[in-house]
């Protein structure tokens, strides 16, 4: 989590620092599922709940949103699919989604059984 925030920053020259409000909480929360076997789509809730409580002082977003590209890419679906998940997974990290583009994709995280 650090680490990518950290690589997104350098990359855009941003500054890398973690916020006094919700770096604890969220490093916490991390730390304490990050490595669970879970199912795609409470993976994703995880990265959007640590998106939420914004432990740095840019690119949240982008930091959950390459997290979950990353598990997503790792799952090895058709190409198609692949495409459509990460963007959908992505949206859903960044508090973007539709009603209708969660439910789509909860109903794709449940046929993966």
């Amino acid at each position: 989590m650090t680490a990518q925030n950290a690589v997104l920053c350098a990359a855009k020259n941003a500054l890398h620092k973690p916020t006094s409000d919700g770096h604890d909480a969220t490093k916490a929360l991390w730390e304490s599922h990050y490595q669970d076997s879970m199912g795609l789509d409470d993976a994703v809730d995880l990265c959007r709940r640590c998106h939420r409580l914004a432990p740095f002082c840019v690119y949240n977003g982008n930091t959950f949103t390459a997290i979950i590209r990353d598990v997503v890419i790792n799952l090895n679906l058709k190409s198609d699919q692949n495409q459509i998940v990460r963007s959908l997974a992505g949206h859903i990290v960044a508090g973007v989604a539709s009603d209708e583009e969660t439910r789509a994709f909860r109903e794709f995280c449940a046929s993966l059984g």
